[in-house]
């Protein structure tokens, strides 16, 4: 039976119909993986899941609901990737509004792994087991992930979801340690559906946003908003490549200038679309030099350094 809590989610019939039989038997497991594409609705689901799991009484009450949107239950411990920022511990999704500039991507840290072990020490204060969602799992580093180990193994009175892209992202040992949930690209009815409920129709007027997106909802919203933030002058001259070295030159110096490193990072994701679709007899020789900046990006060169490079390749080939 598919619990009504799930009606909200859109497109995963499968995912919903697996975690409703587990519920229904009383057999959850200790440990999930939510695998598939970010903004598909793992977030939803795990909200909807811990709300059950969390229930004192059938059906649970919408105050239940509201706490753990809110992520104030107390046997609910919610875990982003951070940023480091002045010896603080910052969740990615507070960095925008604290204006933090964001030199490389968050991390899912040992320190909030140790939290999570501390977290479970203690037996559940109002349910009958506790909850642990870690958004992003897949940047857990190494030692991260090694010691999440031994929670999986003995969670206690516990569930622990992981949310990530997929098995492959994680290190093997984690998800032999999880039953998996798959989570699908959504088709474009479904898509539709979830962007008018949500108050972003316009979204559905920019197909290259929806090409960039692929069947992501939450994808599409968040590189519409992104989409927002560049200086229309600067993306509209970077829709073609540079003519001259000069002008390579000068675009990447107000890229680096405008841009924090997250942002020149989508960039490039909406920059192979573009010349994708755009070029499409020449993108095989330009995607791989956009591929390249990327992961200079990742490994923190110099990002006036990494655009200079790229387009003036570019006005080479």
């Amino acid at each position: 039976m598919v619990r009504p809590q799930f009606d909200d989610l859109v497109g995963q019939d499968t995912a919903v119909a697996l975690l409703c039989r587990a519920c229904d038997r009383g057999r959850e497991a200790p440990a999930y993986l939510f695998a598939g594409p970010q903004g598909v609705g793992r977030r939803l689901a795990a909200e909807r899941f811990a709300e059950i799991l969390l229930a004192t009484s059938e059906p649970p009450s919408p105050v239940l609901q509201r706490r753990i949107v809110q992520r104030n239950h107390p046997d609910l411990l919610w875990v982003e990737p951070t940023y480091l920022h002045q010896g603080r511990l910052i969740a990615a999704s507070l960095a925008t509004e604290e204006g933090l500039s964001r030199k490389s991507p968050p991390q899912t840290r040992l320190e909030q792994v140790r939290q999570i072990a501390q977290f479970l020490s203690r037996p559940p204060l109002e349910a009958r087991r506790a909850v642990v969602v870690i958004e992003a799992a897949e940047t857990m580093a190494e030692g991260a992930a090694n010691g999440l180990l031994k929670t999986l193994e003995e969670p206690g009175q516990a569930t622990i979801l992981l949310l990530a892209p997929g098995p492959q992202a994680l290190l093997p040992t984690l998800v032999s340690r999880c039953q998996t949930i798959p989570f699908q690209r959504l088709n474009a009815a479904d898509m539709a559906m979830v962007l008018q409920r949500v108050g972003q129709g316009e979204v559905l007027e920019q197909p290259q946003i929806l090409a960039m997106a692929q069947g992501s909802p939450g994808g599409a919203i968040a590189a519409y908003h992104q989409l927002q933030t560049i200086p229309p002058e600067l993306l509209t001259a970077l829709h073609q490549p540079p003519r001259t070295l000069r002008e390579a030159l000068d675009q990447a110096r107000q890229v680096a200038k405008a841009l924090d490193t997250e942002a020149q990072l989508w960039l490039l994701d909406y920059l192979l679309n573009w010349y994708w679709q755009s070029y499409p007899a020449e993108s095989p020789r330009w995607l791989p030099k956009l591929e390249a900046a990327k992961g200079h990006l990742r490994r923190f060169v110099q990002p006036r350094l990494v655009w200079e490079v790229m387009l003036m390749a570019l006005v080479q080939v």
